[in-house]
């Protein structure tokens, strides 16, 4: 039996192609990938419940709670304000770039 390794979304897609493209051959495709027996079973099986999608590994993500749900109007209000003054400070910054590197061509 051979003993799980860590893969990759790409891996694990391409592995569950390969066993199926073998007629299921879970052995053959343990002694190709060096990957458990159980776990290209559960992959394949996942892939036919619910396609390539399902083979991601979401373990350890949950569904984050909307930030939006928990603020008052008036916070709500200053989170976009605090975002757009950054935003602005990012843009005269490029803008700031811009105008020395338009100097520096001028003076080639």
């Amino acid at each position: 039996m051979s003993k799980g390794r860590k893969t990759t979304f790409e891996e694990r897609v391409a592995i569950v192609s390969f066993c199926i493209e073998h007629d299921r051959d879970y052995i053959g495709t343990v002694r190709e990938y060096g990957v458990s027996y159980e776990q290209i079973y559960s992959w394949v099986r996942k892939y036919e419940q619910g396609g390539a999608d399902a083979l991601i590994d979401r373990r350890g993500k949950r569904k984050p709670k909307p930030a939006w749900e928990e603020l008052t109007e008036t916070e709500r209000l200053q989170a976009e304000n605090r975002l757009l003054k950054a935003e602005i400070e990012e843009l005269k910054l490029a803008n700031r770039l811009l105008k020395k590197v338009r100097e520096q061509e001028g003076s080639w």
